[in-house]
């Protein structure tokens, strides 16, 4: 989790391959509408993000009914919708990606060919609610590579 730019696909899908779990990427569950309202610059509001983190959930249900393990990348900024993603899914981890706003900001300048506007930084900052303490999040710092950042969740995942 974290907000857009953070390096969540990369981190991700780095992590998922190190593992051998399969991958999905949040961006892929929101509907061409939602796109279509963040291309534009919108943010999206409750209202949008809730099928979008349904259809998450029912993704992390699929896996763990299916014995699979696999890692999914979301923003999940406010603490209910990490709610609804984890839950009483006590096998379900959360790792948070944090960030200055300033390297975020340099990132989505930079990012090329993504839905998402550098604009609508200001509001995911504005919506993130860290996580808290009962949460249990793995929070890794955003400064370093990403191999490095792998590394130190699965550190924590006591994976290594």
């Amino acid at each position: 989790m974290g907000v857009s730019g953070s390096g969540k696909t990369t981190v991700g899908r780095l992590l998922a391959r190190q593992l051998q779990w399969a991958f999905a990427d949040g961006d892929a569950f929101h509907t061409e509408q939602s796109i279509d309202k963040m291309k534009r610059g919108v943010a999206l509001d409750d209202a949008d993000r809730a099928p979008w983190l349904e259809r998450m959930a029912r993704q992390v249900d699929a896996w763990r009914t299916s014995a699979t393990h696999g890692v999914i990348t979301c923003s999940a900024l406010k603490h209910r919708y990490r709610e609804q993603l984890i839950g009483t899914r006590r096998d379900v981890r959360l790792v948070y990606l944090r960030g200055e706003r300033s390297l975020i900001a340099r990132r989505l300048a930079a990012r090329r060919g993504h839905f998402m506007p550098p604009g609508l930084l200001a509001d995911q900052l504005a919506t993130l609610e860290p996580p808290r303490p009962q949460e249990h999040a793995i929070t890794v710092g955003i400064e370093q590579p990403p191999a490095k950042l792998v590394g130190e969740i699965l550190a924590a995942l006591e994976l290594a």
